[in-house]
């Protein structure tokens, strides 16, 4: 498989995102661009917990009904759920329904509440320097992991978040722009000269 594919638009793009209609636009528009601010970080963060075993296409279609189960990811709201709220995102067909991941997001809401300066500013910490990392050529030169997603698990599972291995914490920071995986080549990557 090559690792960039040219869409019908002629737009060369890394070869992930010509798999679905979603894909596609998650890439072009979301994926590897700046995102700051608590609550758009926390919903990140908790879809990045539901993908956990699943299909990233699986989020991306459910997430207009995560939006709506969980108040727009507004973290004062989402960490004020109690039980009956469980019982009532456990019920919700729109959206991945596991206990763990649910009270999961409830739990990390509250924590997320109290963090001193915020959700974003303490994700945004561990963003390494752009200027010192190559952009990738090919998907095998992507990392799973890096040493800065190590640390920010670390320090996010020390803080009491849940479902933030050094994994998640990566794709996290892919999704947000805290790095930038666009493959040379691709039209997106091309933008950010």
């Amino acid at each position: 498989m090559n690792d960039l594919i040219v869409g019908e638009d002629g737009q060369a793009r890394c070869a992930w995102a010509a798999s679905a209609p979603e894909y596609r636009e998650y890439h072009d528009q979301e994926w590897g661009t700046p995102l700051r601010g608590d609550d758009a970080l926390f919903e990140r963060v908790s879809l990045e917990a539901f993908q956990s075993g699943l299909s990233w296409i699986t989020i991306l279609r459910k997430r207009p009904a995560f939006r709506a189960a969980f108040a727009g990811f507004h973290i004062a709201s989402v960490a004020a759920f109690g039980p009956a709220d469980v019982d009532r995102l456990l019920g919700d067909a729109g959206i991945v329904r596991n206990r763990s991941k649910i009270e999961a997001t409830l739990h990390n809401a509250r924590v997320a509440l109290e963090l001193p300066g915020g959700l974003s500013a303490l994700l945004w910490s561990y963003a390494p320097d752009p200027a010192r990392r190559p952009r990738p050529a090919t998907l095998a030169d992507v990392p799973a992991t890096s040493d800065a997603s190590k640390a920010m698990a670390k320090e996010l599972k020390k803080r009491g978040l849940r479902f933030v291995g050094p994994t998640t914490a990566y794709a996290l920071m892919q999704a947000t722009g805290m790095v930038d995986d666009h493959l040379v080549g691709c039209h997106v990557a091309a933008k950010r000269l």
